[in-house]
């Protein structure tokens, strides 16, 4: 089984800023054909929340089109440039989101089980886990405690360091930690938002931050520190799910970046 990951598209009208200055329609459409070039090809993709920049209606149509090429499901979760209900009405006719309420959801995927999380405070550029959510996602785990499972939400569940990023942070962490220290079948916390590869141990699992399709956040740990926004190259990861090695993630970085080298018989 193989997941793959994108995050924080931020998909945007043509002329608007993100679309002229960091183009990330363009970026996504790179990143789909990336996925279809893999060998093997994902068995399903997750996207971790800001799938558009404005959280129009508009802007989701342009998605749409955009994955249409992907002959594989995707799973979704808001992040804080998303708008609950016109992401609902675009991804609904997939079936796993609930017809109304948060945009929490839980799904079989092979010997896997997602479950997605929505972190999302209409209006606000940071996340929360309210109560309310936290005892869904309790009930949730425990009604499959021996499925390995895989939990989705946007915002990740600690402080990276990154200073402006931590004040766009997720509310509700240690209720998180509580509830996932509990169900030790969460194989991994896959998670966005911060616009970088990063990983921490958390509650028991594992919680990464996979890059953005398109432009990153640089890497400043000054406090206090700037947000930068650099061209690094975007990236997908790649979630392999065996019975042997359990869940083995890769960082899979999208466009050319040389030739390949074939050397036999020569270490590493």
């Amino acid at each position: 089984m193989l997941l793959a990951q994108i995050t924080d598209l931020h998909v945007t009208l043509p002329g608007k800023m993100l679309d002229s200055r960091y183009h990330t329609a363009d970026h996504l459409e790179r990143a789909v054909a990336h996925l279809l070039a893999l060998d093997p090809r994902p068995d399903a993709v997750a996207i971790t929340g800001d799938l558009v920049d404005a959280g129009s209606p508009a802007e989701y149509a342009r998605l749409l089109e955009l994955l249409a090429p992907l002959p594989v499901p995707i799973y979704v979760v808001p992040g804080n440039h998303d708008e609950r209900e016109a992401l609902r009405a675009a991804f609904g006719p997939r079936g796993y989101l609930p017809a109304e309420g948060f945009l929490s959801y839980a799904v079989e995927l092979g010997p896997l089980r997602l479950i997605g999380l929505d972190t999302n405070i209409p209006g606000a550029a940071g996340g929360r886990l309210c109560p309310e959510r936290l005892a869904w996602l309790d009930a949730c785990l425990a009604g499959a405690p021996d499925r390995p499972t895989v939990i989705l939400q946007h915002h990740p569940p600690f402080a990276t360091g990154i200073e402006q990023m931590d004040a766009m942070g997720l509310e509700g962490i240690d209720g998180l930690a509580e509830v996932v220290s509990r169900h030790r079948q969460v194989e991994r916390i896959l998670c966005g938002h911060v616009h970088r590869p990063i990983t921490r141990r958390f509650a028991g699992t594992v919680a990464t931050v996979c890059p953005s399709t398109a432009h990153q956040v640089g890497l400043d740990l000054r406090r206090p520190g700037g947000l930068a926004i650099v061209r690094e190259p975007p990236a997908c990861a790649l979630h392999a799910w065996s019975q042997e090695t359990g869940l083995v993630s890769h960082m899979s970085y999208i466009g050319s970046h040389g030739p390949v080298d074939v050397v036999a018989g020569v270490g590493s």
